[in-house]
């Protein structure tokens, strides 16, 4: 046999917290990486070595090599075909990283498929290899049931933006431990299968370590892999579909073709083995060279090969580098079942039927929730959803209702059966959805109050907010509130602002990190502004840190196409966001405590009937932030606020009360003479509701309103004299 190489624990978040990968300067190794790619194809080894350093994993890890040994002198019988739950973990910031369900289910079909050998290009192996071509008789099942018994499709989703930060691993298994969306706690390592989908691991495609005894019921004890190198739909191909095949070779005690290390290519490595007889010595590949014979077989220095003569290099093994992996030898899936036999690193209970049952991964299914989503939740009158059925386990019939019944229309081709039907909505407003799924003889229901907003008719530049009048964000047409954390959102604050009495804030102190929150803007029309023309997106906002080293981020965003797609515009991040702390809850209390933030970048590509605006908030454990003043406007950037095409300077000591008003509004103002003042109540979507002309007297003016005829809601006031008009907003309660 070939040197029996036993890798142990997945860095633990307790005993080995001081190894956990942690990569303050990157350095990617070329030797590393496979032809034509820019990437580690894989840093296993690597990982293993960085734990060694740790006497506690030293240790553990010749204990594990211990109990391998003992496994291995108990037969694996053949004809037995271990399952193992499976739990795919989607770690994304809403970007294509966000892979969908269909993704998840063509990679788990190729890793069945290659671990059964069923795949068709083993044909195309080697003739020297064909008879060496074995079936692991290993088979991975998604988990229906999640650790504390709710069903669930084996897949779980996290929004958070260290998806794009595999520096420290275990940092991302924080992240979907506090922030995926079907259960927030450890999922046993024991227990499940978990793997890790990302946009970045640490520079490699994928890494695991193998069994542990340290951390085997730990979740970290999984296996992290890029969403490009998952699958060979979607954002992945055919070409890197096989990386997650190799990674769970690690998983189950593997290593490398040319031995324990992340040196292909070295000729040193002759004198290295993997553990397995019928693997040929070698120094290993990055590209699909059949033809290569690396070492001398005939002269393996440790005499751990079986072969008498020697051949060419196995290429095509899926624990080499190549472009061509198609198998596993008989000895590789010996030492793989051997290793589901090691009971100290939890391999042996995963494929218990007691743990396949508590894990939901029998193979029996039924309906147990139904489930929907929808590609935009957030549109303009006229514009398509389209709805994805979400349902799961089995679903074979689906009913979709809308509430109201009117405003909307099933697109052609689509009805209130189709499994996944596009909807065209016309009318503004919010939509409530209701799905019915069956399986036959069980319907589950899902409703989602409000889930479709369509949006108000667009209002008019110049565009001001001020966050006057406002008891809350909740369920407003002009701004909507986005919070996937489900904690601290964006909302009203009425004993700070940068003018007024009130502005947004988000409280973000104490919150824990890796959260998101957005506001955003209803449809401002800016297609009078003419092509040649200029506008100014400007803002005030107040911010601390809680510490020094804290990183959070404001993004500001916009989008020409009512929010179909947007682009980022803006960062504020770190110091750039302010160099200033306080260690406790922080809120603005003087002028200068705010920033004012001039954007010249609104091109006359967003010069559009549908322009939206958002402003994103990425916090990282800091502390609170506040907007206020948000102002679009022709023209360059004003350190005033743009009401209006010309600003009104006749009119003195403006004001109008109460605001909410309930059954009457007042208007003060005073005049340094003499002149008709024009009044226009509209509606945030731009409709007149009531217009009046006053011939106003020289100095103080009160105009009262009837307010009792209006409906709650937002209102703005345009106060005009001659070619001048000023616009406020007020609300009836």
């Amino acid at each position: 046999m070939k040197k029996s190489i036993i890798s142990s624990v997945l860095f633990t978040l307790t005993l080995t917290s001081q190894f956990i990968f942690a990569q303050s300067k990157r350095v990617l190794d070329p030797a590393n990486m496979r032809e034509g790619e820019s990437i580690e194809y894989c840093t296993h080894h690597k990982k293993m070595s960085e734990l060694l350093k740790d006497p506690e994993f030293s240790a553990s890890f010749e204990q594990d090599k211990i109990d391998f040994e003992n496994a291995k002198k108990n037969s694996v019988p053949k004809g037995i075909v271990y399952k193992i739950p499976i739990v795919f973990h989607i770690l994304h910031n809403g970007g294509v990283e966000n892979i969908s369900d269909e993704q998840v289910y063509d990679q788990l079909a190729i890793l069945n498929r290659d671990f059964r050998k069923l795949n068709a290009d083993t044909a195309t192996v080697q003739s020297i290899f064909q008879s060496f071509i074995s079936d692991a008789e290993i088979e991975f099942v998604l988990a229906t049931k999640d650790p504390v018994g709710n069903c669930f499709k084996g897949i779980t989703r996290t929004m958070s933006p260290l998806t794009n930060d595999g520096s420290v691993g275990g940092a991302q298994v924080t992240a979907i431990k506090n922030g995926n969306d079907v259960y927030q706690g450890n999922w046993p390592g024991n227990k499940y299968l978990n793997v890790i989908v990302c946009a970045d691991a640490g520079g490699a495609a994928g890494y695991t370590t193998n069994p542990s005894g340290l951390s085997a019921n730990s979740m970290n004890n999984g296996i992290w892999i890029l969403h490009n190198y998952f699958g060979s739909i979607g954002t992945s191909s055919e070409y890197t579909s096989r990386a997650l095949t190799h990674e769970v070779g690690h998983w189950l005690n593997l290593s490398h073709t040319w031995g324990p290390n992340n040196n292909p290519g070295n000729a040193s490595s002759c004198g290295d083995d993997d553990g397995v007889q019928d693997t040929p010595i070698c120094i290993g590949l990055t590209s699909c060279n059949l033809n290569a014979n690396t070492c001398d077989d005939t002269n393996d220095p440790n005499n751990y090969s079986s072969w008498t003569t020697d051949v060419n290099d196995n290429t095509e093994n899926y624990m080499d580098y190549s472009y061509c992996s198609k198998m596993f030898t008989a000895g590789q899936v010996a030492r793989m079942r051997t290793a589901l036999q090691v009971q100290s690193t939890g391999r042996y209970n995963l494929w218990q039927s007691a743990n396949l049952t508590a894990t939901g991964a029998t193979g029996v299914a039924t309906l147990c929730k139904a489930q929907f989503s929808a590609n935009r939740t957030s549109i303009c009158p006229g514009e398509q959803v389209q709805f994805t059925d979400d349902s799961y386990n089995v679903v074979s019939g689906w009913t979709w209702e809308v509430i109201p019944a009117t405003g909307w229309a099933f697109a052609s081709g689509s009805s209130a059966t189709v499994q996944n039907p596009a909807i065209v909505f016309s009318q503004s407003g919010f939509y409530t959805i209701k799905l019915t799924a069956t399986d036959g003889s069980t319907n589950k229901v899902e409703t989602k109050s409000n889930y479709i907003h369509v949006q108000p008719a667009s209002t008019t530049i110049p565009f001001w907010e001020g966050f006057e009048g406002y008891s809350s964000l909740a369920n407003l047409t002009n701004w909507e509130v986005f919070n996937p954390n489900s904690n601290n959102a964006w909302t009203i604050e009425t004993a700070a602002s940068h003018s007024g009495a009130q502005c947004a804030k988000l409280v973000n102190f104490g919150q824990v990190p890796s959260n998101v929150d957005e506001l955003i803007s209803a449809p401002i029309d800016m297609s009078v502004v003419p092509s040649t023309g200029s506008v100014t997106l400007s803002f005030r906002y107040a911010y601390r840190k809680k510490t020094s080293t804290d990183n959070d981020y404001l993004r500001v965003y916009v989008t020409n196409d009512c929010g179909s797609t947007w682009s980022q515009r803006k960062t504020l991040g770190g110091s750039g966001l302010s160099n200033l702390t306080s260690s406790t809850s922080w809120k603005p209390t003087q002028a200068t405590d705010w920033k004012t933030v001039h954007m010249l970048n609104v091109t006359n590509a967003y010069f559009v009937e549908n322009f939206r605006m958002k402003f994103r908030f990425e916090g990282e454990g800091g502390n609170n932030i506040y907007l206020d003043d948000i102002n679009l406007y022709q023209g360059a950037q004003s350190d005033n606020i743009v009401l209006g095409i010309n600003e009104i300077t006749e009119l003195n000591s403006f004001g109008l009360y109460p605001n909410p008003a309930d059954d009457e509004l007042n208007v003060q103002f005073n005049l340094a003479q003499a002149e008709k003042v024009n009044f226009e109540i509209t509606n945030l979507a731009g409709q007149k509701i009531d217009s009046q002309v006053i011939n106003a007297s020289q100095g103080d003016n009160l105009v009262l309103f009837d307010t009792a005829k209006l409906a709650s809601g937002m209102y703005l006031l345009n106060v005009g004299t001659g070619n001048s008009v000023k616009t406020v907003q007020f609300v009836v309660k």
